[in-house]
Protein backbone atom coordinates (compact mmCIF):
# COMPACT_ATOMS: atom_id res chain seq x y z
CA UNK A 1 0.00 0.00 0.00
CA UNK A 2 2.79 2.21 1.20
CA UNK A 3 4.68 1.55 -2.62
CA UNK A 4 1.12 2.70 -4.24
CA UNK A 5 1.20 5.61 -2.87
CA UNK A 6 4.62 6.62 -3.48
CA UNK A 7 3.87 5.94 -7.05
CA UNK A 8 0.56 7.80 -7.13
CA UNK A 9 2.32 11.33 -5.30
CA UNK A 10 4.99 10.67 -8.10
CA UNK A 11 2.67 10.23 -11.16
CA UNK A 12 0.80 13.34 -9.76
CA UNK A 13 4.16 15.17 -9.24
CA UNK A 14 4.84 14.41 -12.99
CA UNK A 15 1.38 15.56 -14.00
CA UNK A 16 1.42 18.77 -12.24
CA UNK A 17 4.82 19.33 -13.40
CA UNK A 18 3.95 18.76 -17.15
CA UNK A 19 1.08 21.47 -16.40
CA UNK A 20 3.68 23.80 -15.51
CA UNK A 21 6.68 23.23 -18.00
CA UNK A 22 3.42 22.77 -20.86
CA UNK A 23 0.62 25.55 -19.97
CA UNK A 24 -2.38 25.16 -22.45
CA UNK A 25 -2.96 28.00 -24.71
CA UNK A 26 -5.19 30.50 -23.38
CA UNK A 27 -9.02 29.36 -24.43
CA UNK A 28 -10.03 32.56 -25.59
CA UNK A 29 -7.27 32.70 -28.26
CA UNK A 30 -8.89 30.39 -30.34
CA UNK A 31 -12.50 30.82 -30.74
CA UNK A 32 -12.16 34.41 -30.63
CA UNK A 33 -9.65 34.10 -33.93
CA UNK A 34 -13.11 32.38 -35.30
CA UNK A 35 -15.20 34.60 -34.35
CA UNK A 36 -13.35 37.53 -36.31
CA UNK A 37 -12.74 35.06 -39.22
CA UNK A 38 -15.82 34.02 -40.05
CA UNK A 39 -17.11 38.20 -39.35
CA UNK A 40 -14.87 38.95 -42.13
CA UNK A 41 -12.82 40.81 -39.75
CA UNK A 42 -8.80 41.36 -40.12
CA UNK A 43 -6.94 40.27 -37.34
CA UNK A 44 -3.72 41.97 -36.41
CA UNK A 45 -0.14 40.10 -36.51
CA UNK A 46 0.71 41.67 -33.69
CA UNK A 47 -1.95 43.47 -31.01
CA UNK A 48 -0.14 46.79 -31.00
CA UNK A 49 -1.57 50.24 -29.34
CA UNK A 50 -4.18 52.00 -31.46
CA UNK A 51 -2.69 55.54 -31.10
CA UNK A 52 -4.23 58.24 -29.08
CA UNK A 53 -5.68 61.39 -30.85
CA UNK A 54 -7.67 64.51 -29.81
CA UNK A 55 -10.97 65.34 -31.76
CA UNK A 56 -13.97 68.17 -31.59
CA UNK A 57 -17.00 66.55 -31.54
CA UNK A 58 -20.12 68.50 -33.03
CA UNK A 59 -21.11 70.50 -30.09
CA UNK A 60 -17.28 71.69 -29.53
CA UNK A 61 -16.03 69.79 -26.69
CA UNK A 62 -13.09 67.62 -27.45
CA UNK A 63 -12.45 63.94 -26.51
CA UNK A 64 -9.39 61.65 -26.63
CA UNK A 65 -9.18 57.80 -27.91
CA UNK A 66 -7.51 57.17 -24.30
CA UNK A 67 -11.08 58.53 -22.68
CA UNK A 68 -12.44 55.09 -23.74
CA UNK A 69 -9.52 53.36 -21.98
CA UNK A 70 -11.20 50.17 -20.47
CA UNK A 71 -13.86 49.79 -22.76
CA UNK A 72 -14.31 48.04 -26.12
CA UNK A 73 -14.37 50.97 -29.09
CA UNK A 74 -15.44 50.34 -32.05
CA UNK A 75 -13.69 53.32 -34.02
CA UNK A 76 -15.87 53.85 -37.17
CA UNK A 77 -14.17 56.37 -40.46
CA UNK A 78 -17.23 57.32 -42.63
CA UNK A 79 -18.85 60.64 -44.02
CA UNK A 80 -21.85 62.06 -45.65
CA UNK A 81 -20.44 61.46 -49.16
CA UNK A 82 -19.91 57.66 -48.79
CA UNK A 83 -23.30 55.69 -49.75
CA UNK A 84 -22.68 52.74 -47.86
CA UNK A 85 -21.19 54.86 -44.68
CA UNK A 86 -24.62 56.54 -44.73
CA UNK A 87 -26.67 53.43 -44.96
CA UNK A 88 -24.25 51.73 -42.00
CA UNK A 89 -24.49 54.78 -39.35
CA UNK A 90 -27.96 53.94 -37.79
CA UNK A 91 -27.20 50.28 -37.48
CA UNK A 92 -23.93 50.86 -35.38
CA UNK A 93 -26.61 53.78 -33.61
CA UNK A 94 -28.97 50.45 -32.82
CA UNK A 95 -26.36 48.28 -31.89
CA UNK A 96 -24.27 50.91 -28.97
CA UNK A 97 -27.96 51.22 -27.83
CA UNK A 98 -28.11 47.51 -27.47
CA UNK A 99 -25.24 47.67 -25.17
CA UNK A 100 -25.53 50.65 -22.77
CA UNK A 101 -22.83 50.77 -19.52
CA UNK A 102 -21.50 47.51 -20.95
CA UNK A 103 -17.58 48.69 -21.44
CA UNK A 104 -18.68 49.41 -25.37
CA UNK A 105 -18.56 52.51 -27.39
CA UNK A 106 -18.70 53.76 -30.96
CA UNK A 107 -17.05 56.25 -32.44
CA UNK A 108 -17.97 57.30 -35.69
CA UNK A 109 -15.50 59.80 -37.04
CA UNK A 110 -16.64 61.67 -39.42
CA UNK A 111 -13.60 62.59 -42.28
CA UNK A 112 -15.91 65.06 -44.43
CA UNK A 113 -13.90 67.93 -45.63
CA UNK A 114 -16.21 70.64 -45.73
CA UNK A 115 -17.86 72.38 -42.99
CA UNK A 116 -19.53 69.93 -40.17
CA UNK A 117 -22.70 71.16 -40.93
CA UNK A 118 -23.42 68.43 -43.18
CA UNK A 119 -22.32 66.07 -40.62
CA UNK A 120 -24.77 67.93 -38.34
CA UNK A 121 -27.69 67.46 -40.41
CA UNK A 122 -27.40 64.17 -41.12
CA UNK A 123 -27.06 63.21 -37.57
CA UNK A 124 -29.76 65.18 -36.33
CA UNK A 125 -32.09 63.89 -39.57
CA UNK A 126 -31.50 60.30 -38.73
CA UNK A 127 -31.32 61.19 -34.97
CA UNK A 128 -28.06 59.60 -34.19
CA UNK A 129 -26.85 59.26 -30.97
CA UNK A 130 -23.41 58.16 -31.45
CA UNK A 131 -20.27 60.29 -30.52
CA UNK A 132 -19.08 61.54 -33.79
CA UNK A 133 -15.67 63.37 -33.72
CA UNK A 134 -14.50 65.09 -36.38
CA UNK A 135 -11.94 64.91 -39.03
CA UNK A 136 -11.71 67.93 -41.61
CA UNK A 137 -7.61 67.69 -42.09
CA UNK A 138 -8.18 63.85 -41.95
CA UNK A 139 -5.23 63.79 -39.07
CA UNK A 140 -6.37 60.27 -37.87
CA UNK A 141 -7.28 59.28 -40.77
CA UNK A 142 -3.81 58.83 -41.89
CA UNK A 143 -2.64 57.81 -38.43
CA UNK A 144 -4.99 54.79 -39.07
CA UNK A 145 -4.16 54.55 -42.99
CA UNK A 146 -7.63 54.95 -44.37
CA UNK A 147 -7.78 54.41 -47.47
CA UNK A 148 -11.23 53.37 -48.04
CA UNK A 149 -14.93 54.25 -46.35
CA UNK A 150 -16.23 53.03 -44.61
CA UNK A 151 -13.37 51.22 -42.26
CA UNK A 152 -13.60 50.29 -38.76
CA UNK A 153 -11.02 49.29 -36.45
CA UNK A 154 -11.89 47.39 -32.90
CA UNK A 155 -10.09 48.07 -30.51
CA UNK A 156 -9.68 46.15 -26.98
CA UNK A 157 -10.42 47.55 -23.60
CA UNK A 158 -6.24 47.58 -23.23
CA UNK A 159 -5.97 50.10 -26.02
CA UNK A 160 -4.88 47.76 -28.47
CA UNK A 161 -6.14 46.38 -32.04
CA UNK A 162 -8.30 43.71 -32.12
CA UNK A 163 -9.49 43.71 -35.54
CA UNK A 164 -10.18 46.01 -38.69
CA UNK A 165 -13.36 45.69 -41.09
CA UNK A 166 -12.84 47.85 -44.61
CA UNK A 167 -16.17 48.26 -46.05
CA UNK A 168 -20.12 47.79 -44.68
CA UNK A 169 -21.21 45.51 -42.37
CA UNK A 170 -23.94 44.13 -41.08
CA UNK A 171 -23.16 45.37 -37.25
CA UNK A 172 -26.27 44.30 -35.89
CA UNK A 173 -25.81 40.48 -36.57
CA UNK A 174 -25.89 37.89 -33.90
CA UNK A 175 -22.37 36.78 -34.80
CA UNK A 176 -21.45 40.71 -34.61
CA UNK A 177 -23.36 41.09 -30.94
CA UNK A 178 -21.78 37.70 -29.65
CA UNK A 179 -18.22 39.26 -30.68
CA UNK A 180 -19.24 42.43 -28.24
CA UNK A 181 -20.32 40.13 -25.63
CA UNK A 182 -16.86 38.10 -26.01
CA UNK A 183 -14.74 40.72 -25.93
CA UNK A 184 -16.80 42.71 -23.18
CA UNK A 185 -17.24 39.93 -20.92
CA UNK A 186 -20.60 40.87 -20.43
CA UNK A 187 -23.03 39.03 -22.38
CA UNK A 188 -25.81 40.43 -24.36
CA UNK A 189 -29.54 41.11 -22.61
Amino acid sequence: MNSLLTKTRCLVGATLSLAICFPAPAPAAAPLAAQLQALHIDAPRERLPAPDFALPLLDGKTIRLQDYHGQLVLLHFWATFCKPCREELPALDRLSREFPGKGFAVLAIAVDRDHPQGVEHFVREHAIRLTVPLDPGGEVRKKYEIDALPTSYLIGPDGRFVGRVVGERDWTSPGFKALIDELTGTPYD
